[in-house]
């Protein structure tokens, strides 16, 4: 398979040079061999539209920006900032990455909400954490940061700890802006108070409210209990993880990135540690491999169970939420009784796993997938036959696969329109090419056929999770390349080198080579990615977590309007998201 994205990926280049000869641009070497070019900002959106119309590249994945002012080992261009465009075709299986450089004096950049929708967003918290202007966005305020902050926070100048900021104080006038601040203006939003046949009511849904499902707020305008209009507003939940990455070692961030996705344990080290292992050259053993994704896929089975419950909830049930979490709770001690940890056990280790898999684990993985399928068809008939469960969700949310495509949809949010794109089958990684699954596929793109397709994923990850129970490799649960952390402590003991990597990898941390890499995987919400650079130091110069809850959540006024408050709610349970996962 990475022979055929290689070769297509060639192929675009290729493509490129022959029918934009007028095109300037120079192509960038990364480690993980996507095609990275830079291009002026006057060809910039020229470009755009015609990799989506005539190459086939239908989503805007990610849009990011790099401060570039202290970094050493600057490729290609003399930057003061860098915009990077990820764009992504599902019908090539390829992807493409556009850096446009961009200087101090002159930090703008034209939209690209005309080509994708969905990068309104990605545009906004480039300017709330860069500065960068996009001239022609319909409204670049802050997005993740409360609209009266000072300063772009990602910038290498602002400040990174708390400790180097002025002490915080509350006053009374400081708090009465901060109100003024948060009153909602319809028209800033493009929005009428009213029409002629009726006044517009404007209601705030969140950001401390059951069924939003975390720190989220949603302003509707309603017609009676209509929704004319939805305004979905983030940042609540927002914690600088993408900041933090820049101060901690390699190894001691990836207990940070177990919080961004929380109901995905260690599913969200696995981008992380896999694109540092890239870089590194380091070469994980197969037995790790397999360790591996046992947990990513118990903890897939956990997330989906959590989002199972919950909807049924949602909707008006109650007693699927019990039944599916007492479920959850036996596999967490199946997962405690391995990593030592529940829900954050930050068990996966740059080469591997913390430690090897301890005596019994066989039969405690071995009850558990002989037991869930009696009780997945159980939860059917309890929750999914459901008259009122139906009534509620089929044909309710619709959306297109154009229209996810669009708005950056991935995972079951995806599939459940018709798109049959599953990561793990059609870029497999970490091992995945050597296990036998189905990827399930509905039509509908309802929020009765996103459920579908997450339970039946529970189904497929029971099998994934067999097949590595029968089919576990012996050998080292870690690498021994140098580059680990920390290293097999029996050979600390062994020799005096070997002691001295281990004391510098604690303490100092690995020094990772210089470069650039992204590792996306499928994880429990959609397509996940950390794209990391390296100035060839002990800590990352830019991490950039890529989420799919961030564009899930930027549809929901496309996905609402005409129905009623209620419908929305139902809708917002489909989507199965964690503000942790949006804000970082």
């Amino acid at each position: 398979m990475a022979a055929v994205i290689n070769a297509a990926n060639n192929g675009i280049v290729g493509k490129l040079e022959r029918e934009l000869p007028d095109l300037a641009f120079h192509q960038q070497l990364t480690v993980d061999e996507i095609p990275t070019l830079w291009v002026s900002r006057n060809d910039l959106l020229a470009l755009l539209k015609y990799l989506k119309s005539s190459c086939h590249f239908e989503m805007l994945f990610d849009l990011a920006g790099v401060d570039e002012r202290q970094r050493v080992n600057r490729p290609g261009s003399a930057a003061d900032f860098t915009v990077v465009y990820h764009l992504m075709s599902f019908s090539a299986n390829t992807d493409i990455r556009i850096k446009v450089a961009l200087g101090q004096a002159d930090c703008q950049l034209p939209s690209c909400i005309s080509v994708w929708p969905n990068a309104n967003w990605y545009e906004r918290e480039a300017w709330d954490m860069f500065g960068i202007v996009f001239t022609g966005h319909p409204n670049l305020c802050r997005i993740l940061l409360p609209p009266t902050w000072q300063g772009h926070a990602l910038r290498k100048d602002h400040p990174a700890r708390a400790t180097e900021m002025e002490p915080f104080k509350m006053t009374d006038e400081r708090q009465d802006r901060e109100q003024e601040a948060l009153r909602f203006k319809p028209e800033d939003w493009g929005m009428k108070r009213k029409n002629e046949h009726t006044e517009f009511m404007f209601l705030n849904l969140g950001p401390n409210h059951p069924s939003v499902h975390g720190v989220f707020r949603i302003v509707l305008q309603l017609d009676g209990e209509v929704v004319v209009d939805a305004v979905p507003e983030i940042g609540y939940h927002h914690r600088g993880a993408e900041k933090m990455a820049e101060r901690q070692t390699w190894h001691t961030y990836i207990p940070y990135t177990d919080r961004i996705d929380y109901l995905g344990g260690v599913m969200n080290n696995l981008p992380y540690v896999m694109a540092i292992e890239k870089m590194a050259g380091i070469e994980v053993p197969d037995r790790a491999k397999v360790i591996r994704i046992m947990l990513a896929e118990l903890f897939r089975i956990s997330s989906h169970l959590v989002f199972y419950g919950t909807y049924a909830q949602d909707v008006g049930q109650m007693s699927p939420v019990f039944y599916m979490f007492a479920d959850r709770e036996r596999l967490f001690g199946i997962i405690e009784a391995i990593t030592g940890g529940r829900m954050h056990p930050a068990w996966f280790r740059i080469g591997g796993v913390a430690q090897d898999l301890p005596n019994g684990w066989e039969k405690l993985v071995s009850d558990f997938v002989e037991r869930m399928p009696a009780r997945m068809d159980h939860f059917d008939k309890m929750a999914m036959q459901n008259s009122i469960l139906k009534q509620r969700s089929v044909g309710i949310g619709t959306y297109t696969t154009a229209e996810a495509l669009d708005w950056g949809i991935t995972g079951p949010g995806l599939r459940a329109t018709g798109m049959d794109f599953d990561l793990r089958r059609d870029r497999p990684y970490g091992g995945y090419d050597q296990f036998d699954f189905e990827v399930p596929v509905f039509q509908n793109g309802d929020i009765y056929d996103r459920a579908r397709v997450r339970i039946e994923e529970i189904r497929q990850s029971l099998r994934i999770i067999k097949q590595c129970m029968e089919n576990m490799p012996a050998g080292p649960y870690k690498s021994d390349h140098r580059l680990t952390t920390p290293p097999p402590k029996e050979r600390t003991m062994h020799d005096i080198e070997t002691l001295i990597h281990h004391f510098l990898n604690v303490s100092w941390g690995p020094v990772i080579p210089a470069g650039e890499c992204s590792v996306t995987i499928e994880a429990t919400k959609g397509a996940n990615m950390y794209y990391l650079t390296s100035d060839g130091g002990t800590m990352s110069y830019r991490t950039r977590i890529r989420t799919p809850s961030f564009p899930h959540l930027q549809q929901i006024p496309l996905i609402s309007r005409g129905l009623l408050i209620a419908d929305l709610i139902a809708i917002i349970a489909s989507i199965d998201f964690v503000m942790a996962d949006v804000d970082r």
